[in-house]
C-alpha cells in the first residue's frame, strides 16, 4: 500500500486538566499534522496512551478522527492485545469505514514463542476487514519478533507491512532482503528513519512528527528521494531532543513539545507522571530551534 510510505504520525491523545479527553486540541493536532506534510495518521497507538483510554473514549477518538481527517490522508488504527480473542472481538465491534489499516502490537507480557506470534497474527489477519501492519516493539513487549517470523507473516495476503521499533539495522536488512514485493518495512524509531530508508525501508511511524511535522516529513521525503545529505542533516537536528522524549516515558516528552508548539497541554494519565521541572526546561530549550 504505497499510500503508507513516508511519514506516519502516532498521534498523542490530548487531555484537559481534569484528564478528560480534549477533542478541541485533538482536532488542532490532526490539522497541524495534515497541513504540514504528514502522509498518514495513526490513532490509538502507544503514544496515544491507548492503555489508559476507555473503550468509550477510543470509540469517540476514532469517530472524531475520521470526521476531521475526512479522507484527506490515510488513517491507521491501533488495535492489539496480548489476548488474541480480545482482538478478534474488537474486530467485530469497530466500524472500519474510513480506516485504511490496523497497526497491531506484538503480544506483550505473555512472552509467546515465535510460533505463538505467527499464529496470533495469522488469525487476526484472517479476521480483519482491513489490512494489518505488524508492530514489533521489544522495549515494551519483552520479546522480539524475528526477521524469520516477520517474513513468514509477510506472505499473508492481508498483512501489508511491519513497524519495527527494534532499531536493529541487521534485522531490518534481513527483512528487506527477502520481503515479498509491496511489503512495507517502517521504522518505529525516529532516529533510525534515514538509516532504514538508506537500505531500502519505506518510512516511519513517528513520535517527533507530532510536534515537528514539517521538518520531519521533509526529512523522510528527502531520504526517499535519495538526497541523504540533506535528509541526514535534518535527522541530526533531532539528536538533542529525541532522547528527552523517552527520559520520563513516552508521551510525556512529546506532549511538552506540543505545548511549546501551542497545540495541547502536557497532561498525562497515571501511572505516567507529570514531567520534572528539569525535563520541562531542557525540552523547551531543545524544541526552540526546531520550532523556529
Amino acid at each position: 500500500m504505497q499510500a503508507l510510505r513516508g511519514t506516519g504520525v502516532a498521534l498523542v491523545t490530548p487531555f484537559k486538566a481534569d484528564l478528560s479527553v480534549d477533542l478541541e486540541a485533538f482536532g488542532r493536532l490532526i490539522d497541524f499534522n495534515l497541513n504540514n506534510g504528514i502522509d498518514y495518521l495513526v490513532v490509538n497507538g502507544t503514544t496515544g496512551e491507548s492503555v489508559t483510554t476507555t473503550a468509550e473514549e477510543k470509540t469517540q477518538l476514532l469517530a472524531f478522527a475520521k470526521e476531521r481527517i475526512a479522507g484527506r490522508k490515510p488513517l491507521v488504527y491501533g488495535l492489539g492485545s496480548n489476548d488474541t480473542r480480545t482482538v478478534l472481538e474488537q474486530l467485530k465491534q469497530i466500524d472500519f469505514t474510513g480506516i485504511d489499516a490496523i497497526l497491531s502490537v506484538c503480544p506483550y507480557y505473555n512472552k509467546p514463542s515465535q510460533e505463538g506470534i505467527y499464529l496470533h497474527y495469522t488469525v487476526i489477519a484472517d479476521a480483519s476487514p482491513v489490512p494489518v501492519i505488524l508492530y514489533n516493539v521489544p522495549g515494551r513487549t519483552g520479546i522480539n519478533m524475528t526477521a524469520a517470523t516477520t517474513l513468514r507473516l509477510a506472505h499473508h495476503p492481508n498483512i501489508i507491512g511491519t513497524k519495527d521499533a527494534s532499531a536493529n539495522l541487521e534485522q531490518y536488512m534481513a527483512i528487506l532482503e527477502e520481503r515479498p514485493q509491496g511489503f512495507l518495512v517502517i521504522s518505529g524509531d525516529d532516529m533510525v528513519t534515514v538509516p532504514l530508508i538508506s537500505v531500502g525501508g519505506d518510512g516511519i511511524i513517528s513520535v517527533l512528527g507530532n510536534a515537528f511535522p514539517a521538518k520531519f516529513s521533509r526529512m523522510t521525503r528527502l531520504a526517499l528521494e535519495g538526497d541523504f545529505t540533506q535528509a541526514g542533516k535534518l535527522q541530526r537536528s533531532f539528536g538533542k531532543i529525541n532522547p528527552l522524549m523517552y527520559e520520563e516515558a513516552n508521551p510525556v516528552g512529546i506532549k511538552l513539545a506540543l505545548q511549546e508548539a501551542g497545540i495541547c497541554e502536557p497532561f498525562v494519565r497515571l501511572p505516567l507522571a507529570p514531567a520534572s521541572e528539569g525535563l520541562v526546561q531542557r525540552i523547551k530549550a531543545a524544541a526552540a530551534p526546531l520550532l523556529s
